[in-house]
């Protein structure tokens, strides 16, 4: 049996200790592929690399059994509010 959302989800919020965390199986449910969006203050300071990297080492025991992880949002908390608002903002035009 592959990796479940629950192991990639546990394992991210042991090492990074997220304030937002979203894990998305689109593998059709056999643990081959996810995507990740994930907000962090480890991540304050850091670049893009440094925090996709980060993200890998966190999985490194669940990658050997993943095929492809997509890291489609790696923020610090104050780039995921600025998001947010602009998001807001756009939305109510």
């Amino acid at each position: 049996m592959g990796v479940t959302k629950e192991q990639v989800e546990s394992s991210l919020k042991s090492k990074l200790s997220p304030s937002h965390l979203e894990v998305v199986d689109v593998s059709g449910g056999c643990g081959a592929k996810f995507t990740v969006e994930i907000v962090s203050e480890q991540f304050e300071g850091k670049r893009l690399l440094e925090r996709h990297r980060m993200v890998n080492a966190a999985l490194s025991e669940e990658l050997k059994e993943i095929h492809a992880l997509s890291i489609t949002k790696a923020l610090a908390p104050n780039q995921w509010e600025q998001q947010q608002e602009s998001e807001k903002s756009q939305a109510a035009v």
